[in-house]
């Protein structure tokens, strides 16, 4: 800024935000502490060696297909494209998701998994998923990564 120039006060970039005078503190810290029945989470497997981690070979794999497995009440046989090669995997989830839902996303693959047979289909892994020791259960779902992307 050439020397000698006035500075005119201007609109401001943001508005002001007007905060309520009074918070009830207590409503706050009542919906952040709401108690959750732990009695039912299962407790911690033993201990593992970082080579024991090290070991597990996690990807990013893109479903490509996925069926429900005749005669299984829980199957679902996925088409995963790994990023190297295309692999056939089980898993029971049938209750939690549609086949045709799972078309297209991308689930972390444990590609190094030994195969097992299941409804005499052979299964090359294992796709991860989280459940809440109750009802629910969730796939994860990664939306940037490429297939065969490494999981670290």
């Amino acid at each position: 800024i050439p020397t000698g120039t006035k500075v005119v006060k201007g609109e401001p970039i943001y508005p002001r935000f007007e905060v309520p005078e009074m918070v009830d503190i207590a409503a706050v810290e009542e919906k952040t502490t709401e108690s959750v029945d732990t009695s039912n989470i299962p407790p911690l497997k033993e201990n593992i060696s970082y080579d024991d981690f090290e070991k597990l070979d996690l990807r990013v794999a893109k479903v490509v297909s996925c069926e429900k497995v005749p005669k299984s009440k829980k199957l679902l046989k996925f088409v995963l494209d790994i990023g190297l090669e295309e692999r056939t995997v089980l898993s029971g989830i049938s209750q939690y998701y549609e086949p045709e839902s799972m078309v297209g996303k991308k689930v972390i693959y444990l590609a190094n998994l030994s195969p097992k047979k299941m409804m005499g289909i052979e299964s090359y892994g294992m796709i991860l998923s989280a459940s809440d020791w109750e009802e629910h259960l969730e796939v994860t779902n990664i939306e940037s990564l490429p297939a065969g992307s490494i999981v670290k």
